[in-house]
């Protein structure tokens, strides 16, 4: 059964793999064989998340800056890890950001710098990963969303509604490529321990108390939360999974009390 999980071979993709729930997956992915490319725009974040990774398997994983809100850097990102690899097998497009203020605070250049971070670069990695995708037979696309694409924040309009979009974006995705064995599903994570939920924390008080009251896991997550269900996805485990939406909260959002 290990097999069904063996990674060995795959060259993928993390976008914001140098830190947080991006490090946490691709630590999974690493060890069980894959070969990483960690594309983020803090190049030593990306330097000690490599230094890692090389330790962690077959020591060919490397980084790449990239600012996802530049289309032609996404494009870069695609076309140099087939040039470095020779393929392209996984894609994780887990790169996100938040702007907070109420939708009257929110001015239209912030909405669309969200949009552009959290929805528009998927978009546009995974459309120029699926040819490369098709070439090897098939492929696995994991898009990050949150449980924030089904709960309110009137903190964070744009940021939700990315969310919901990267939802959408991953069952529309799923239905068009399924014929090119190419799967593409979503994890919707709970409240983890990144800088983003940090600086949540800070903003919000009390929000940690609430958050540990409501989860029945009684704690935030951790970005090695995310490590099982990114090696599930990307795996041959999962082939028959495609469009989901996989919720990694603790039990947050089934909790009515």
């Amino acid at each position: 059964m290990k097999s069904l999980f063996d990674l060995t071979g795959k060259v993928a993709i993390v976008t914001g793999g140098g830190s947080g729930n991006g490090l946490g997956m691709a630590r999974g992915l690493e060890a069980f064989g894959a070969t990483v490319l960690i594309a983020d725009i803090n190049d030593e974040r990306s330097a000690t998340a490599v230094q890692e990774l090389q330790g962690l398997g077959s020591g060919a994983s490397t980084a790449l800056h990239v600012d996802v809100a530049d289309d032609d850097a996404v494009r870069g990102m695609i076309l140099e890890t087939v040039r470095r690899y020779g393929r392209l097998d996984i894609l994780i497009n887990n790169v996100g950001m938040n702007v907070r203020g109420t939708p009257d605070q929110l001015s239209v250049a912030d909405w669309r710098r969200v949009m552009d971070i959290n929805l528009t670069s998927a978009f546009l990695a995974s459309t120029l990963a699926y040819p490369e995708m098709k070439k090897v037979g098939g492929g696995k696309i994991v898009n990050i969303a949150s449980i924030m694409a089904v709960f309110a924040n009137p903190l964070a309009p744009a940021y939700v509604a990315s969310k919901g979009g990267m939802v959408q974006l991953t069952k529309s995705c799923a239905i068009a490529w399924a014929k090119d064995d190419i799967q593409v599903n979503a994890i919707l994570p709970g409240f983890i321990d990144t800088d983003m939920g940090r600086d949540a924390r800070r903003a919000i008080p009390g929000l940690e108390e609430r958050v540990v009251a409501r989860t029945p896991a009684a704690r935030y997550g951790q970005p090695e939360d995310l490590a099982g269900v990114a090696v599930f996805l990307c795996s041959a485990a999962s082939d028959f999974v495609t469009g989901a939406a996989v919720v990694v909260d603790g039990g947050y959002s089934i909790n009515g009390f």
